[in-house]
């Protein structure tokens, strides 16, 4: 993969097509009104992707170390909600 520009949550913004089913679209715009529609659309495409890269970081983590126990993943939870909190930050999507 070659290296993006930009990080997840950054860059100018763009202007894409999305098709989502009328029931789930009327559900967003109740909860959130019609302005907010494409914030809230970025930020759970957001949230996804950064669990995704979150994933695939953990998984060749546990291929290349071993699985990772509970007290680790206590501490890294931790770390990651302190930094993250702090920051605001997540890192690049590679």
């Amino acid at each position: 993969m070659s290296e993006l520009p930009y990080s997840v949550g950054e860059g100018p913004a763009t202007r894409v097509s999305l098709s989502l089913p009328e029931g789930t679209a009327e559900a967003i715009r109740r909860r959130v009104g019609k302005r907010e529609f494409s914030a809230f659309i970025t930020e759970a495409v957001e949230r996804e992707l950064r669990g995704q890269i979150l994933d695939e970081y953990l998984a060749d983590y546990e291929l290349r170390k071993g699985r990772i126990s509970e007290p680790e993943q206590d501490r890294a939870r931790q770390f990651f909600d302190e930094v993250f909190a702090e920051e605001g930050e997540w890192p690049a999507a590679n």
